[in-house]
């Protein structure tokens, strides 16, 4: 009798969602997810949570096949040697592969006073605490939004349109992925909106207090809330299991998406870290990344060769409040060039982008393997990278040999 492999999806994001979906083509396969919520949060609706314009979540019966288990807990600790997971809940979970998809936070907020007093937004949880935050002060307080990517672009222009007086501290660049052009675009946008930008080398934020931030050119900003969108950190779960990561704590693995320590742990998302040259964190790469790990499982299961990345980008979408946005397009490198659309052309392709992951992954539940994406060709600039990195630490005698 053919022996039944057990297959743990842990995070129950972009990555995870698609990779566990995309396992249920084998019928041969039992998958698990672990996530510690009971829904599916749309993180990239997490500035629209904060500005009461949507809720950011989709129940996991719309986006998840019917053959995927689920279990509401957090993984403590991963014993590779054995095979299994430790759950905080005290219980213990077996694999057979284990794909590991625990996505990214907040960063480690350590500006003075940025702890207590700032509030992050890269959680479902820090969402609406900040949202609680802000139905607790005057709709004319002053908000302050510490960051200029697009989690604090969003953010601003999402509480600016809402009629809160909001000052974005971009504590170097607005929008340091932009193009200029698409730049200026962003900038008038926010001036119509009324927010006020605050870029440049002095704007790096150096204290956080109750109610104000302290710039580093010595400014005070008034500030009755303060957002915190500054970076991103991943769950040191690979780290306290012992293991290989890069620096920020993000699963070392090859160009499969496998473990450089274990052939049975495949890695997806934000916290994985291929060839120590990591893709941008965002769904765009986190659900073809997800689509590579299943693959790569079901082609060992299959006694065949895993495919290697090939992860190519359209550029970067933010939404500029209700009635704008931008689609910043760039090379498949993921480098801005020079052509956008704005205005409500760009509000309007941004929420199709955003109903369109959402249905990808439905539509992977719905027909597993249907998904394509992360076959699209183009991922030559990458492979480029990495002969170059080899070159680099390959000694001179063995290339002349």
């Amino acid at each position: 009798m053919d022996r039944t492999t057990k297959v743990l999806v842990i995070g129950g994001g972009y990555a995870g969602v698609m990779a566990a979906n995309r396992l249920t083509q084998r019928a041969d396969v039992t998958v698990t997810l672990v996530n510690p919520r009971p829904d599916f949060v749309e993180r990239i609706r997490l500035h629209q949570l904060v500005g009461g314009s949507d809720d950011a979540v989709v129940e996991y019966r719309d986006v998840l096949g019917q053959g995927v288990g689920i279990a509401v807990d957090t993984v403590a600790r991963i014993d590779a040697a054995e095979r299994s997971v430790t759950l905080e809940s005290g219980a213990t979970m077996d694999y057979d592969y284990l794909i590991y998809a625990v996505g990214s936070g907040s960063t480690d907020l350590n500006v003075p006073g940025a702890a207590a007093f700032a509030h992050p937004v890269a959680t479902f949880e820090e969402a609406r605490r900040l949202r609680s935050a802000l139905d607790d002060v005057p709709a004319t307080a002053a908000v302050t939004v510490v960051g200029a990517g697009p989690a604090g672009i969003e953010t601003a222009t999402e509480l600016a349109e809402e009629g809160r007086t909001v000052t974005l501290v971009c504590g170097g660049v607005l929008g340091p992925y932009l193009h200029p052009r698409g730049r200026r675009s962003v900038a008038r946008r926010m001036a119509r909106l009324g927010v006020t930008v605050v870029d440049g080398p002095g704007s790096k934020v150096t204290e956080v207090t109750e109610d104000a931030v302290l710039l580093a050119d010595g400014r005070t900003l008034p500030s009755a809330v303060t957002v915190w969108t500054v970076g991103f950190s991943v769950p040191d779960l690979a780290v306290r299991s012992g293991l290989s990561t890069d620096s920020l704590g993000r699963l070392l693995t090859d160009e499969t998406l496998t473990s450089v320590d274990d052939e049975r742990i495949v890695a997806a998302g934000d916290s994985a870290a291929p060839s120590d040259l990591p893709l941008r964190m965002s769904c765009q790469a986190a659900i073809p990344m997800g689509a590579r790990a299943a693959d790569t499982v079901l082609s060992r299961i299959a006694g065949e060769r895993p495919s290697t990345l090939n992860q190519v980008f359209a550029g970067q979408c933010i939404s500029l409040g209700r009635g704008a946005g931008i689609f910043q397009f760039a090379h498949r490198y993921d480098v801005a060039v020079g052509f956008h659309i704005g205005g409500r052309t760009g509000a309007k392709v941004k929420e199709f982008v955003c109903q369109g992951i959402v249905k990808h992954l439905a539509g992977e539940a719905g027909k597993p393997g249907s998904y394509r994406l992360h076959k699209v060709s183009g991922g030559s600039k990458r492979q480029e990278l990495l002969a170059a990195r080899r070159d680099e630490t390959t000694p001179k005698a063995d290339r002349a040999a």
